[in-house]
């Protein structure tokens, strides 16, 4: 079945990704770094930058040093190759059931659903990493800038928990 443009949680994780380490060319960002900054699982994060390594898109270094790098030159990515490498090709769809039912001059939404997906195409094909460079606006780790409940709960002091008294044997009482 045909569908309108739709983006998932790890194509947008992917495309801020790559966003992020277009900003860092030619440095080098960690998982936990960009796991920070996007407010994102790192397990997810992982997963979505495997994916990208194997189409290409990334490299990555082991180590105390390492984390990942675009593979090619921001000018030489576009946001379609990010979003392909994680959803798949993009469908250019003019129907919604995927065969049409309707004549085709009269569908019931009209030119919306080519319009739509013609219309991100473009958008993304016309836009390099290089564009998007920079325009995000997370803070960097250790800023203290746009921090999170989870990062506020690690500044406050650990709470020590009440050991809870220990039952004596034969105090649930004997019938």
């Amino acid at each position: 079945m045909a569908k309108l443009f739709r983006i998932s949680d790890a194509a947008t994780l992917a495309l801020h990704t790559m966003a992020l380490l277009a900003s860092a060319e030619p440095g080098r960002l960690s998982v936990r770094e960009v796991a920070n900054r996007l407010a994102a699982s790192r397990a997810h994060l992982s997963k979505v930058l495997q994916r990208l390594a194997r189409a290409g898109l990334v490299t990555s270094l082991r180590g105390p040093r390492g984390g990942f790098s675009l593979a090619r030159p921001a000018e030489d990515a576009t946001l379609l190759d990010v979003y392909e490498a994680i959803e798949g090709p993009l469908e250019d769809s003019t129907c919604l059931l995927g065969a049409p039912v309707c004549s085709g001059d009269s569908c019931l939404l009209g030119d919306l659903v080519e319009t739509v997906n013609l219309h991100v195409r473009v958008r993304l094909a016309g836009t390099r990493l290089c564009d998007v460079a920079g325009h995000l606006t997370v803070p960097h780790p250790g800023s203290g800038a746009g921090r999170g409940r989870l990062s506020r709960r690690a500044d406050r002091p650990r709470s020590r928990k009440r050991a809870r008294p220990r039952r004596q044997e034969g105090a649930r009482g004997a019938r």
